[in-house]
């Protein structure tokens, strides 16, 4: 295959309409807006609005709010962690802190740290040190023989 002989699959693009280029063209004088009103204008953006009723969104009643400053946690699981462990890429004798999950992958970026979930099984004796788990995930650590030590002021919830 040279450069010249490639091609778009049939049908991939399509021209584009050209409207507003007189009668024959059958888009011209108006260019499909009909005749007068808003829409026909240009810089028109309607979106939500009913005419001068009051608009559906701002009929219906708000509730609740986002809290500014809450805290975003990157959160791991157990079974996540026995696997790797499984794998050979967390060595379980070493203490398992947020930047070996890091490094290993387990985890993209930190955030406001790592919470340490208890879905799935753990059977490794590990040592975890992260910013918040569960109760179970605690107690299961635990179950395990290994230990997980909470390290910010954040306790288990």
């Amino acid at each position: 295959m040279k450069l010249n002989e490639l091609r778009d699959n049939p049908g991939a693009t399509k021209k584009r309409k050209r409207v507003g280029r007189g009668p024959g063209s059958g888009m011209g004088k108006t260019a499909g807006r009909g005749i007068k009103g808003q829409k026909s204008r240009s810089g028109v953006a309607i979106a939500g609005y009913e005419g001068g009723q009051m608009p559906l969104y701002q009929r219906l009643p708000k509730r609740g709010f986002s809290k500014p400053n809450r805290k975003q946690y990157a959160v791991v699981n157990l079974g996540l962690i026995q696997k790797f462990v499984d794998a050979k890429k967390l060595d379980a004798k070493k203490a398992i802190t947020e930047d070996v999950l890091v490094e290993t992958g387990i985890v993209r970026r930190k955030l406001d740290g790592v919470r340490i979930l208890a879905k799935g099984e753990i059977s490794a004796k590990v040592t975890l040190e992260v910013t918040g788990a569960s109760k179970s995930a605690v107690e299961a650590v635990e179950k395990a023989g290994g230990s997980l030590t909470i390290t910010s002021a954040q306790a288990a919830e």
